[in-house]
């Protein structure tokens, strides 16, 4: 697949670069099914072809600069689909975790994961594990997968972190639940992105989208594209984010 950026593009990445880039961008990647079901295909098939818009979106991230993008890959709810689509499910992130090193290098980026380890199959969980370690040193966008991942249950396992540490309540801040969370440094979301029609976090980054601007599109995820992607930020560039401030 062919992931290089065109000259149109790499005019809109500079127009963009200079009105300054979310730090962070979550996207909830939905509508992966129905696109399938449109054409009359399985949903596997739709899973498929979404994993090949994630490539694109994520190095359309890492060629804007942008430092961390957390794309809801599985959900601790999605273990409730059929046996078949959950276990195809699976396989695509194992074997596209082992086969993307060479695309992870090309653009500088670097692999955390968000969720509970403990839920996911061996084989897959290996898989993550050697991501991490083989993408630590690579110093461009932070890709995040959240596999097994729901944000209430990160925040349970957070919260069991705090009580086992023996904190007092007195040394339990913001600041600290944050470095608490699956991923310490994560900053907080900038933009969320939900494709699909939906309008609703679904379980996702509840505690980093405290401040966060939405965009929720119609497009479902497997013709979500970079100049799509442009244009949602864009569209963030001109909100006036005011921080329960006010602005004169």
């Amino acid at each position: 697949m062919d992931n290089s950026i065109t000259q149109s593009n790499s005019q809109t990445i500079e127009e963009l670069k200079a009105y300054g880039v979310p730090a962070h961008i979550g996207i909830i990647m939905d509508g992966n099914g129905r696109w399938a079901k449109q054409r009359g295909l399985p949903r596997t098939a739709g899973h498929k072809e979404g994993l090949t818009s994630a490539k694109k979106i994520v190095a359309a991230a890492a060629a804007l600069g942008v430092k961390y993008i957390t794309l809801y890959t599985f959900s601790t709810e999605n273990w409730k689909r059929a046996q078949e689509e959950v276990g195809y499910l699976m396989g695509l992130i194992r074997s596209h975790l082992r086969a993307e090193f060479e695309f992870y290098k090309k653009n500088g980026i670097r692999i955390e994961h968000i969720g509970d380890l403990n839920g996911i199959p061996k084989d897959v969980r290996d898989e993550i594990i050697k991501a991490k370690s083989d993408t630590a040193n690579f110093t461009g966008t932070t890709c995040v997968l959240a596999i097994n991942y729901g944000s209430r249950d990160e925040i349970v396992r957070c919260m069991k972190k705090i009580v086992a540490s023996g904190k007092s309540t007195e040394e339990i801040t913001e600041d600290f639940v944050s470095k608490s969370l699956d991923v310490e440094n994560l900053p907080a979301v900038d933009l969320m992105i939900r494709t699909g029609g939906e309008k609703r976090l679904s379980n996702f980054l509840l505690w980093q989208c405290a401040y966060a601007e939405f965009v929720f599109t119609n497009t479902l995820w497997p013709d979500y594209n970079e100049s799509e992607f442009f244009s949602d930020i864009a569209q963030f560039q001109k909100r006036n984010r005011r921080f329960g401030g006010v602005t004169e």
